[in-house]
């Protein structure tokens, strides 16, 4: 079943899609500050984010940021070369390598973080209302 879209859906999707690019065009501009690429600060907060209910891999964050397992190694070996992530050799299984964050890389990413999200309450209005019109849609 299709649903006939009207003016406010397509104008509640516009406002989205601009809150969206509005604060990811914020974190690129914010990475690049920092000597990071996009994706570089990607893997950094994936990493992070991990690393508080276990490890990760090279492949588990070739998942996590839809990449191919090399294109991830070679992600992995840019951050390595600028002491941001470390690779440890697991001690049960020696061919998997787990990734551990620096303190060099533990520092730059608080500092991104702090700032994505002062920008994500300054656009968190304009998604919420895009957000709850979307809502409004499944319920009619």
């Amino acid at each position: 079943m299709t649903v006939a879209l009207t003016q406010a859906d397509f104008e509640a999707l516009a406002r989205f899609r601009q809150a969206v690019r509005q604060y990811l065009a914020f974190a690129e501009k914010g990475a690049k500050a920092a000597g990071l690429t996009s994706q570089q600060h990607q893997a950094l907060l994936a990493i992070k984010a991990q690393s508080y209910s276990g490890t990760i891999t090279i492949g588990d964050l070739a998942n996590r940021l839809l990449l191919k397992s090399h294109s991830a190694a070679g992600l992995v070996d840019r951050l390595a070369a600028n002491d941001l992530v470390t690779r440890e050799t697991a001690s049960i299984d020696r061919r998997v390598v787990h990734l551990r964050l620096t303190s060099k890389g533990e520092h730059v990413l608080a500092l991104l973080s702090e700032r994505n999200l002062q920008e994500l309450r300054i656009i968190s209005p304009a998604l919420e209302t895009s957000l709850n019109r979307f809502e409004a849609l499944r319920e009619d």
